[in-house]
């Protein structure tokens, strides 16, 4: 005889749970994961193994430790270790991958209560504390193997302190100096497409994202080119898309309402400008998310919807 289960509403049956979207998260990296190993072969392969490990082992054995339920099988820490990686230069020091996939789940998960409660996306915030700790280690840039691995700047570098245009095609194509996986925008959108196609993030930051970095760039580059980038540079180069498209989009960090999603993702955008285009660093995707990740509260409260009928917020 069946049970019936009587629970309050709403009452929703989806097959989309968090395995369901790390796993789609994982398949939409494997181009970006290719193109790493293609441009930085066994430099990419180890500090991918590092940060991945450092994640998973970190997240088991504090989870074991605390009697909690293991969840190193719902792919969140793999993800998190995936994406640390990516972020990284390919000279950096195994250890220091590893210790960034430490930090990345104990102190940017863990210590919140786990998934769903933590407020700040832990790769970046592994890499933010990476930057902190050996700012040398995490500026030390190579070319990839396809060009010889020597030491260089990377295509912002170049245009903010030397002035320096990359070609369009380099930075399609993704032969230039770099973290792992910004790069290549061709390995990058196949993904964006995917997680777009299987509704795993809502277009709508991105394209906020986007349009804002956009028309912030283009406005700069007609009041000064000769000190400014085109706005298509400021799009391919550096990490924007690989923010946009994996950092930007976390469920857990974003705004849970559509409206909000449209403030985070313009808030994203003007702080990215700022800060390459003013600040003393030549990229800003990193700080410009997690600023706007401390804004979530705020941002779902001011972009709570009314109430249907009443006038009134929700």
């Amino acid at each position: 005889m069946k049970k019936l289960t009587i629970n309050v509403s709403p009452h929703i049956v989806s097959a989309m749970d968090t395995r369901y979207m790390m796993k789609g998260v994982v398949k939409a990296l494997i181009p970006v994961l290719m193109a790493s190993l293609w441009f930085f072969r066994w430099q990419a392969f180890g500090v991918i193994l590092a940060a991945v490990a450092g994640s998973v082992l970190t997240e088991y054995s504090l989870q074991k430790i605390r009697n909690r339920r293991i969840c190193t099988g719902d792919y969140s820490a793999l993800v998190t270790g995936l994406l640390l990686a990516m972020v990284l230069p390919p000279s950096i020091p195994l250890w220091m991958a590893f210790l960034g996939g430490v930090f990345a789940i104990g102190m940017g998960k863990e210590i919140f209560g786990g998934l769903g409660f933590n407020i700040f996306n832990p790769a970046l915030l592994a890499r933010a504390f990476l930057m902190s700790a050996f700012p040398i280690a995490l500026t030390s840039w190579i070319r990839p193997v396809t060009l010889d691995a020597v030491t260089t700047a990377t295509p912002l570098g170049l245009a903010k302190f030397n002035h320096v245009l990359t070609p369009y095609a380099s930075l399609f194509f993704g032969n230039v100096a770099g973290s792992l996986g910004e790069g290549s925008a061709l390995a990058i959108l196949p993904g964006l497409v995917y997680l777009l196609y299987r509704k795993i993030i809502d277009y709508r930051i991105p394209a906020a994202y986007a349009v804002t970095v956009a028309v912030f760039s283009g406005a700069a580059y007609l009041i000064a080119p000769e000190k400014f980038m085109p706005p298509l540079f400021h799009v391919l180069a550096g990490g924007f898309l690989l923010g946009a498209v994996f950092m930007a989009t976390d469920p857990v960090t974003s705004p849970v309402t559509k409206k909000g999603r449209w403030i985070f993702g313009i808030g994203c955008g003007l702080i990215t400008m700022t800060i390459r285009l003013w600040g003393g660093l030549p990229e800003g995707v990193m700080y410009s998310i997690l600023l706007m990740e401390a804004c979530t509260p705020l941002i779902n409260r001011i972009a709570r919807p009314v109430r249907y009928g009443t006038g009134k917020e929700r």
